[in-house]
C-alpha cells in the first residue's frame, strides 16, 4: 500500500495558503511564523494555526451557500 500524504492538488494555491497561515499565526500571537522552526512550537500552537485556518475556510464556504 502506498502512502500519499498531503498532496498539493492546486500548486498555484500554495503561496496563498502560506500567506493565510502567516496571517492566522500573527493573529494568534506567533510572530515571524514563516521563519520559526515549527519543531520548537508546541503541538497546541501548531494545531491552533491549522485549526483556525480550517474554521475560517468552512465559515467562508458556508457564507457562500
Amino acid at each position: 500500500m502506498s502512502r500519499r500524504g498531503n498532496r498539493i492538488l492546486v500548486p498555484q494555491a500554495k503561496a496563498g495558503l502560506e500567506k493565510f497561515k502567516a496571517e492566522i499565526a500573527s493573529e494568534l500571537g506567533l510572530t515571524n511564523y514563516e521563519s520559526i522552526d515549527k519543531g520548537e512550537l508546541t503541538s497546541r500552537e501548531n494545531g491552533s494555526v491549522g485549526g483556525e485556518m480550517v474554521k475560517r475556510m468552512v465559515q467562508e464556504y458556508e457564507s457562500k451557500i
